[in-house]
């Protein structure tokens, strides 16, 4: 069954594979465009620290809904409408967002978002994973990673460059509009992007072998993955369905606390990703390093390149991932955020409060916690920020896959809400013991991973159930 892809087919993979990712894209520059917006937007609407709060994590409401149905709902539907649909939210989320008459109907269009955000998140690595075969599997779902954090380094980045336009985020631009409304208006473009490019993708071939579909499926698989003989490999994934009633959430059910372990433990890693406190950086750095002395300007432009040092760890994982593993990159990665967590903790317990109220760190301090910020977010972005995703596109047994993976992504968008949601008031009550708790929780993800996950990488998506059941941890020295 083995092949080797020709140029033509290895470009037709690539292309597909980015245009799904571009689903990812918009899910890093919606979540990630407010960071810019926030503080202006609260001063418009008058906001306290909890609805300010609300209003950025708003979004996450809904992508825990998107996360939830997509998966059953594309293997009602396929995986193109699903990234169709998605790209209709974005649209209409962006244009509502930035014309929002009030602080409502703000949060509602932000929710709408948010159901774009979480159907591709779910959809983007199932599909890539679905489409790829196994020894380029990891590079390619990673590619993801590198669209989510390209599209917070492109919203980072156009925000600040609205901001420097307009003279500030408050101020008008054009049509007289704030450059913080436009910092939203502007996701317009990708989301039409992501939709016409969605247009051309072909549909997953397991979906089509699940519908009897073959000679389609064989065509997908031979065009992109370059199989000269693909009915062998239909055989496969038509043995890996033949029990599929058609998959449902019910399909998760087990005697574990009424889940399948193997869910339980996808659970588990996709809630500690947020629980180190990633999104607190690409939501609030902006104004987390105003609040300790750094005007609007400096503190935009410190997220922006924080973003650049997000994409070059991602383009690191992705050299990495099929060389060593996923289970080595979050281990060390775990380690790493620990670390240089608990350095900005010490940071933030060196604060000093000026009679104007002002919190400022004396001293290295502020060039110690900035660059432990960014040394967390190399750690993240070389380890969690995609390889994750890419363990939870593969570790879960075909049948099972899409319900487990909306499953998984819903509380992934649950514990983000709730670690964005509290920072704000987190943070006025002790930086410093908010960033213990991110430090304990990176410390905690080392042990999960160490005890719980087992390796994925170079096993076919067909044997994913046996090989896992079967297999301990292999030693990653040899791939």
């Amino acid at each position: 069954m083995a092949s080797t892809p020709s140029a033509s087919v290895s470009k037709r993979l690539v292309l597909v594979t980015v245009t799904a990712a571009l689903g990812f894209f918009l899910f890093g520059y919606d979540t990630a465009v407010i960071n810019g917006a926030i503080d202006a937007l609260a001063d418009h609407y008058g906001l306290g620290s909890g609805l300010k709060g609300f209003a950025v994590s708003s979004a996450l409401l809904g992508c825990v809904i998107g996360a939830w149905f997509a998966g059953p709902l594309s293997n009602r539907v396929g995986r193109v409408p699903v990234m169709l649909t998605s790209s209709v939210l974005f649209l209409v989320s962006a244009i509502g967002t930035g014309l929002a008459f009030g602080i409502t109907d703000l949060i509602v269009w932000r929710v709408v978002g948010g159901l774009g955000v979480g159907a591709a998140s779910v959809i983007a690595p199932t599909y890539i994973a679905e489409i790829s075969p196994a020894h380029m599997r990891g590079r390619l779902v990673s590619v993801q990673g590198l669209a989510g954090v390209t599209g917070i380094a492109v919203s980072l980045f156009v925000d600040a460059g609205l901001a420097w336009q307009a003279g500030g985020a408050a101020n008008p631009l054009w049509f007289d509009l704030p450059a913080w409304r436009w910092m939203f208006i502007v996701e317009a473009v990708p989301a039409i992007a992501y939709g016409v490019a969605a247009l051309r993708v072909p549909e997953s071939p397991r979906y089509l072998v699940g519908l009897g579909r073959d000679a389609d499926a064989e065509h997908v698989l031979r065009t992109c993955t370059g199989l000269a003989d693909p009915r062998a490999k239909i055989e496969e994934i038509r043995g890996s369905l033949q029990t599929d009633r058609r998959a449902s959430l019910r399909d998760l059910a087990g005697r574990a606390f009424g889940l399948k372990p193997i869910v339980w433990v996808g659970i588990l890693v996709a809630a500690a990703q947020q629980f180190v406190g990633i999104n607190v950086i690409f939501y609030y750095s902006t104004t987390l390093w105003r609040s300790v002395g750094f005007g609007e300007s400096n503190a935009l432009l410190i997220t922006a390149i924080t973003s650049l040092i997000n994409i070059g760890a991602t383009v690191l994982a992705l050299l990495l991932i099929d060389k060593v593993g996923r289970r080595l990159l979050m281990l060390s990665g775990s380690l790493g955020m620990a670390v240089t967590l608990g350095v900005m903790a010490l940071a933030f317990s060196q604060a000093i409060t000026t009679v104007a109220g002002e919190v400022l760190l004396p001293g290295v301090w502020g060039v110690v916690a900035l660059v432990s910020a960014n040394l967390f977010v190399a750690f993240f972005g070389v380890a969690w920020g995609s390889v994750m995703w890419v363990l939870l596109g593969e570790m879960f047994p075909n049948r099972i896959r899409a319900g487990a993976m909306a499953v998984s992504t819903a509380v992934n968008w649950l514990s983000n809400f709730a670690i964005s949601t509290t920072f704000p008031v987190m943070a006025a009550i002790s930086l410093t013991g908010s960033y213990s708790f991110y430090a304990l929780s990176a410390l905690a993800s080392f042990f999960l991973v160490k005890h719980l996950v087992k390796e994925t990488a170079g096993i076919e998506l067909e044997d994913m159930d046996s090989q896992l059941r079967h297999t301990p941890a292999p030693d990653h020295g040899n791939r």
